[in-house]
């Protein structure tokens, strides 16, 4: 059975993405993505890769994240 684990701060997100560990993201209580890595953070957005070419942004404020272990 799978861990999840929330990232809340800067340094869980950090981690996520130096350990390439796969996440999943919720918006309004819905699954949106889940299984991608982490390629970089800001203070309002999250930058989630999927595959070579697909990245896309989520809003810290908007979304919850969760580390998949």
């Amino acid at each position: 059975m799978p861990i999840n684990r929330p990232l809340i701060t800067d340094r869980d997100f950090q981690e996520a993405m130096d350990k390439k560990l796969p996440v999943r993201v919720f918006q309004d209580d819905h699954l949106v993505n889940s299984g991608a890595t982490v390629v970089r953070f800001t203070d309002s957005d999250i930058i989630i890769q999927s595959r070579v070419s697909d990245l896309t942004y989520y809003s810290r404020r908007d979304c919850e994240f969760f580390e998949v272990r």
